[in-house]
């Protein structure tokens, strides 16, 4: 794949082979998506600047889908020198999208009042020369949609962005856990600065608590460890098409060990490139 991002992608391909799941993906990764557009009215959206990167569905439902039509398209979309574009071309095996359609339940679009496998064969003939023509074919009879989700990530996401946001907090578990927290993290093995009296009116985003917090006998190896898992895990969750994290660390209190360490990591995961975000459950914002 070229480093550089196509600013249109047109996706076809037969009915059933994970078209409405690549337009998905590639919301996820920040173009607009736009499913059976008719092509007649392609033309006209083109003729505009795109403000963000554009992925188009086009199939046999397009109510004016003909294979003259679709190759006149992509004569004018590669003809033009201020628009990078790519044809994908999904497929999959007859006997794959025969079992897709009988698992879903639901009707061909040119079966009419015949088989499914009439239907897939009409539409074989109609987007045939598109295959022949596409940038990039994926086959996806023996890819699961997560499989599928992860190939079009890795090659489409913006290198330059991390795609998913992250969201830090503390809390104390005098209130319990937050709700929809994904990780959680016990921070009350840490030494607990609230019996040091000139630490106890402070809280973790003061240094003196942070220090405290860091020279605990069990801290150093604690958060060279909780580094190295996220850094195995949230690319992982990116490549599963997660768009939001929430980790959360908690103490007693909700003021002390907790506030520092959702602090010092949300510092080490911005300093990687992670957009993060930071709540502080039991602490008011600081005037």
């Amino acid at each position: 794949m070229s480093d550089r991002l196509p600013s249109l992608i047109l996706i076809t391909g037969p009915s059933g082979a994970g078209r409405s799941t690549a337009l998905n993906v590639l919301e996820d990764l920040g173009f607009e998506c736009i499913d059976n557009m008719p092509i007649s009215m392609i033309a006209r959206l083109l003729s505009e600047p795109l403000d963000r990167p554009l992925a188009l569905g086009v199939d046999v439902r397009n109510r004016d889908f003909t294979p003259e039509a679709l190759r006149a398209l992509l004569d004018t979309v590669t003809g033009r020198d201020d628009l990078s574009s790519m044809l994908m071309f999904l497929d999959a095996r007859l006997a794959v999208l025969k079992r897709r359609f009988s698992e879903t339940r639901r009707p061909h679009p040119l079966s009419g009042d015949g088989s499914v496998e009439a239907g897939l064969a009409r539409e074989f003939e109609l987007v045939a020369h598109a295959r022949d023509r596409a940038d990039l074919v994926i086959d996806t009879s023996d890819l699961s949609p997560h499989e599928l989700r992860a190939k079009l990530t890795e090659w489409f996401a913006d290198p330059k962005a991390a795609r998913m946001a992250l969201s830090l907090q503390s809390f104390s578990y005098k209130t319990g856990t937050p709700n929809g927290a994904d990780l959680v993290f016990d921070c009350r093995f840490l030494s607990n600065p609230h019996w040091e009296p000139e630490l106890r009116a402070l809280d973790g985003r003061d240094a003196a608590v942070a220090d405290f917090v860091a020279r605990s006998k069990d801290f150093g190896t604690f958060f060279e460890r909780l580094r190295s898992l996220l850094d195995h895990l949230l690319p992982a969750y990116r490549r599963e098409g997660k768009a939001y994290l929430t980790i959360a660390f908690g103490c007693t209190g909700g003021q002390h060990r907790s506030v520092a360490v959702t602090e010092m990591l949300a510092k080490a995961l911005a300093n990687k490139g992670w957009q993060v975000s930071i709540e502080h459950r039991e602490l008011g914002p600081r005037g």
